[in-house]
């Protein structure tokens, strides 16, 4: 055999074992424990999400999913850990909404949320009560608008942070109506909510769980909700869009991700094996605990979610002149 002909084979042979490593790999996938990383800290809303459907994947897959909670930087730390861990289905990532704001309020992180990572899929999403105290003369969306335009300015809703997204919901909801209902800000719920009650605040954007008592012993009253569609658990609270803002949305969604570069195969394989979980009646009233509606989807409608948030975000966040906290 001729020495060109033996280093075209051997090349050949390099090639070919190149090319079948990486799906022999993703076909043994996943052989060890999994690390499962969290932008918040243990306990938070976020974090018992991750629990939920980490100790589910994890049993769908055979192996353990492995919760490290890694909080600071409004998630950026975390989000870097996923963007620069190997891309070899060891390493996911939970995302929220706040992933979406982070491009918009600094460019200095190391990671780009579109290239940097591989979508998997949503997992729920929790959407906010547009809440007002009793006493409040206005039912409806269309009241409320009515109202704002009445008094430019003097009308008010409660609020947690510049960046957060309660915040941000109601300054969407004075973009799309065209009017004014001024913020006023809150360290937290503890405080919020009594002055809510008692009317020193018109209004708030409020998570379900907490203030469903509050509703339904009258003391807040739901106006609507924020979601794409009603609530299962306030079946009978139209939602913003419906009310009169078509096109309205701001819900505090859950999704998984993982390295950019990840295995194909392994993406569809936790694609399919989280979206078989949301749909078992024992997860979704987990999540259904915690005000979360489980929302399987695929690859491709996260990415065009995370594309969409980005720009919607955006958008409200350069109108308000909002700066990183």
């Amino acid at each position: 055999m001729r020495l060109t002909t033996v280093i075209f084979v051997a090349a050949a042979i390099v090639a070919a074992t190149v090319g079948v490593a990486p799906a022999a790999r993703a076909a043994q996938w996943p052989d060890r424990p999994i690390h499962f990383i969290v932008p918040f800290p243990a306990g938070s809303s976020s974090d018992i999400v991750a629990r939920i459907v980490a100790q589910r994947l994890g049993q769908r897959l055979g192996q353990t999913l492995v919760v490290e909670n890694r909080p600071g930087a409004s998630g950026a730390i975390a989000y870097e850990a996923v963007a620069h861990a190997a891309a070899d289905g060891y390493t996911l990532g939970l995302i929220n909404t706040s992933f979406t704001l982070l491009p918009s309020l600094s460019a200095t992180h190391a990671f780009d949320p579109i290239k940097s990572f591989a979508p998997v899929s949503m997992l729920g999403a929790s959407p906010f009560i547009l809440a007002s105290y009793p006493g409040l003369a206005a039912h409806t969306v269309q009241d409320v608008i009515a109202l704002a335009r009445s008094a430019p300015g003097k009308r008010t809703f409660a609020e947690a942070g510049p960046a957060t997204l309660a915040n941000l919901a109601g300054l969407l909801f004075n973009k799309m109506a065209g009017i004014q209902i001024t913020p006023v800000a809150y360290r937290g719920s503890e405080q919020e909510v009594p002055d809510l009650i008692a009317g020193r605040v018109d209004m708030a954007y409020v998570t379900i769980p907490p203030t469903l008592p509050l509703i339904q012993q009258r003391q807040v009253r739901a106006i609507a909700v924020t979601g794409a569609q009603r609530s299962p658990t306030l079946p009978n609270v139209p939602t913003i869009a419906e009310a009169g803002l078509a096109g309205y949305e701001a819900v505090l969604w859950q999704a998984i991700n993982a390295p950019a570069g990840t295995p194909a195969p392994i993406l569809a394989r936790l694609n399919t094996e989280t979206n078989a979980l949301l749909r078992e009646p024992s997860t979704a009233e987990a999540l259904a605990r915690v005000g979360v509606e489980a929302e399987p989807s695929t690859p491709a409608q996260l990415a065009d979610r995370i594309k969409t948030d980005i720009k919607k975000w955006r958008d409200v966040i350069v109108s308000a002149g909002i700066k990183e906290q």
